[in-house]
């Protein structure tokens, strides 16, 4: 009888382990697949929270966003060699009016100049005293994923770019880029710049063959305080303490 007990026990226990090593195995694939997110629950642990914004958000109400569980903010200040985003320079106003951390990034362009892309930049953002470090948002946009551009020509102008903006800044500005552009123009080549990447599927993982510094784990976070036509608003975490933060990613 005892026998016959333990058996079942052991056929059971086998059982449970199997259903749990198959749920597992499914919950991966659809990871992988992009059909399941779980960024919100590895994104809890990181200390330092924040958001990115551009005029899709409309008139943004700072107060209001800085109490809901938001430390930083980077503004989208400018793209191209002439492209000023509309809502900058009240968002980097008001914004400058609460306790956030803020900064402004550019969205890059395949189409402009490296230099004449910063030299907009720094004409628009100006001072980044007590600011974050700049940002530079290197993605695909219109046909480009369809149509990449030449790597070389890529590297070239985005390592102008960055170059002009540490001469003047005196810090390593930090490159965000989706998984696609990352492997395909920046990996290997910028290892010196901190890296902000976007993975709205997973955690960053050793698949980038490096330490990220900013992780954008949402595009579909809902906060209160916006009116855009973009009801989304993307989150951010920060790798990295207070302290680190503060010493490292603030310009002085």
């Amino acid at each position: 009888m005892l026998w016959k007990n333990r058996t079942g026990l052991k056929r059971k226990f086998c059982w449970i382990l199997v259903m749990i090593i198959a749920a597992g195995t499914f919950a991966g694939i659809l990871m992988i697949n992009k059909t399941i997110k779980i960024n919100r629950l590895f994104a809890e642990k990181y200390e330092l929270h924040g958001v990115d914004v551009s005029h899709y958000q409309g008139k943004i109400d700072w107060t209001r966003l800085a109490k809901q569980d938001v430390d930083f903010a980077f503004i989208k200040a400018t793209e191209g060699s002439s492209y000023l985003d509309e809502r900058f320079l009240d968002n980097w106003q008001e914004a400058a009016e609460t306790d956030l951390y803020i900064g402004a990034y550019h969205f890059f362009s395949f189409d402009s100049d490296g230099a004449k892309q910063a030299a907009f930049y720094i004409e628009t953002v100006g001072n980044l005293d007590g600011r974050l470090i700049p940002a530079v948002d290197v993605e695909f946009y219109a046909d480009k994923e369809k149509n990449p551009p030449k790597e070389e020509e890529v590297r070239t102008n985005l390592r102008k770019m960055l170059t002009v903006l540490e001469d003047y800044y005196q810090v390593k500005p930090v490159i965000y880029s989706t998984y696609t552009v990352y492997n395909q123009y920046i990996k290997g080549e910028f290892e010196e710049y901190p890296l902000w990447i976007r993975n709205v599927y997973y955690p960053p993982m050793g698949d980038l063959g490096r330490t990220w510094t900013f992780w954008q784990y949402t595009d579909t976070a809902v906060l209160e305080g916006y009116e855009g036509t973009e009801k989304y608003i993307d989150r951010n975490v920060f790798r990295g303490t207070y302290n680190e933060f503060a010493e490292r990613m603030v310009c002085r």
